[in-house]
């Protein structure tokens, strides 16, 4: 009997041990993870990627066809306007203008035989009229004189024609020539050559490019691609800065020149053309770097400012339902060790901190997450009751 009741009695220990159990993994407590309200800098920024490039770049082609004979330039060389960059092979170019000039003269020999023949026929009708009023030729016989007189002179009008089409193609093998020597039109650094020295360029289409000119490195610009989300936060002289993977550890500054108006549509995603003006002193930054950009929208010195986990945390069901009023946002404030919702109103957002304009002071703690509690959200009443460190101080958060 003895065996048997004590056999009971670790039996019934053993049913309350495990209804206890139970109980206690189907409700846990509840903690609440918090963090101090904290005064700081809240600064509104943009982020976009664009491609460096000088002010102005020129690409130097040519506008007749030949085989490159000589470059009097390559990469990184500094060139002025004028300076001789390359010259096609001018044998065909002197051929054809001796040709144009040998037609040119060939014309104006024809002008004068013209004249000639039009200072004969001239004569002759001055005979004709003379014999035709003494009635000794026929009538006939003047009227061809006549003709023969007009003829001539339109002859040397017809030459005349002629000079001056051998002239214009006299002119433009000079052009030609000229241009086999391919200069500089303005002053700046090669950053492309496409040619060398013997080979064969063809402009009977389009002008081949031979050299792309950069005019002045010291001054450069960034061309961004903004979301279309965020083009509405820029405007021109707001400030920005710029990372190139050549120089991970170091922020180039420049300023917003343009917002341009027309859109580029990649994979259904609108973007805008912001061009920032950079100085470039040093000459380190290079055309074609990919730019890491961050505008500064807004900035917000020594504010109260809250983490953005308190702003999404929701106390209940009921709050996380619940529409805030214009303007305003719900955060969840520790007082008296429960948790309470506050209406504030924000400002600026930097992505881990937001700025509470008014609502908030700056010694409260505000809630960012929980743990446990009934199923549905609700926290049961007492359950906040103690407090438990999990962190330091500063902007480490506390489990409660």
């Amino acid at each position: 009997m003895k065996r048997i009741a004590i056999v009971g009695v670790v039996l019934v220990a053993a049913g309350f041990g495990a209804w206890g159990l139970t109980r206690s993994k189907s409700t846990p407590p509840v903690q609440f993870v918090t963090q101090p309200v904290s005064r700081g800098d809240v600064s509104s920024r943009v982020t976009a990627t664009g491609t460096l490039s000088a002010l102005v770049t020129v690409q130097v082609g040519t506008q007749v066809s030949g085989r490159i004979d000589s470059l009097k330039a390559d990469f990184n060389s500094r060139v002025r306007k004028g300076d001789v960059l390359a010259t096609l092979d001018p044998q065909l170019f002197n051929a054809a203008l001796a040709q144009a000039a040998a037609n040119e003269r060939a014309a104006l020999a024809g002008v004068t035989k013209a004249k000639a023949q039009a200072l004969d026929a001239q004569r002759q009708l001055a005979r004709s009229k003379e014999l035709s009023s003494k009635d000794f030729i026929a009538k006939a016989e003047l009227d061809t004189a006549q003709s023969t007189y007009e003829v001539a002179v339109a002859s040397i009008e017809s030459a005349e024609a002629a000079v001056a089409q051998a002239r214009a193609q006299r002119q433009q093998a000079q052009v030609n020539l000229a241009n086999a020597t391919i200069t500089s039109p303005i002053d700046g650094t090669i950053i492309s050559r496409a040619v060398d020295v013997g080979q064969t360029v063809a402009a009977s289409l389009s002008s081949p490019t031979l050299f792309t000119i950069a005019e002045n490195l010291t001054r450069m610009q960034v061309d961004t691609s903004v979301a279309e989300a965020d083009v509405g936060k820029l405007k021109e002289g707001t400030e920005a800065s710029f990372s190139v993977d050549a120089f991970p550890g170091r922020r180039f500054k420049g300023t917003v020149r343009q917002i341009r108006y027309a859109a580029t549509v990649v994979s259904n995603v609108v973007t805008y053309d912001a061009v920032i003006d950079v100085e470039n002193p040093e000459l380190v930054l290079r055309p074609g770097m990919t730019a890491n950009v961050t505008f500064v929208t807004g900035e917000a010195r020594d504010v109260v400012r809250v983490p953005n986990a308190a702003l999404r945390f929701k106390l209940d069901d009921a709050a996380r339902a619940a529409k805030s009023e214009p303007g305003k946002r719900t955060i969840t404030v520790m007082r008296a060790g429960k948790p309470e919702s506050v209406s504030v109103v924000t400002g600026l957002t930097d992505g881990s901190f937001t700025e509470v304009v008014s609502g908030l002071q700056g010694d409260e703690v505000v809630v960012t997450d929980r743990s446990g509690g009934a199923p549905g959200g609700a926290a049961p009443t007492g359950a906040a009751g103690g407090q438990r460190r999990a962190g330091g101080q500063g902007g480490m958060g506390r489990i409660l």
